[in-house]
């Protein structure tokens, strides 16, 4: 395998495990808020409605970093192209090569 081959497979693999850690923390994210509205439901008072703001701070607060995490793993592909990350190795390494001479 040249250096190329092998560049382009690290590149991958550091892809493969972001895009791995998202898919973990969604599941996460739901089997343990699935838990907070089983145990929240169980303690309801009778006749007490469960849509009160306090029911649903985990779920919203952790949702908005999920979501942020999911934009950190997802947006970049679409919004700098799917080779931006290659082109920008391309060019530190061409940079660092060209430095090195002077």
């Amino acid at each position: 395998m040249n250096s190329q081959d092998e560049i382009k497979y690290q590149e991958a693999l550091k892809r493969v495990k972001k895009i791995k850690g998202f898919y973990t923390h969604a599941i996460v994210y739901v089997i343990i808020n699935l838990m907070i509205i089983i145990v929240n439901y169980q303690n309801l008072d009778p006749g007490e409605s469960y849509f009160q703001y306090k029911n649903f701070t985990t779920l919203l607060f952790w949702g908005i970093g999920l979501v942020a995490h999911g934009f950190s793993v997802f947006v970049p592909q679409w919004f700098l192209g799917n080779n931006w990350e290659e082109r920008k190795i391309k060019e530190l390494m061409d940079k660092e090569k060209n430095s090195k001479w002077e």
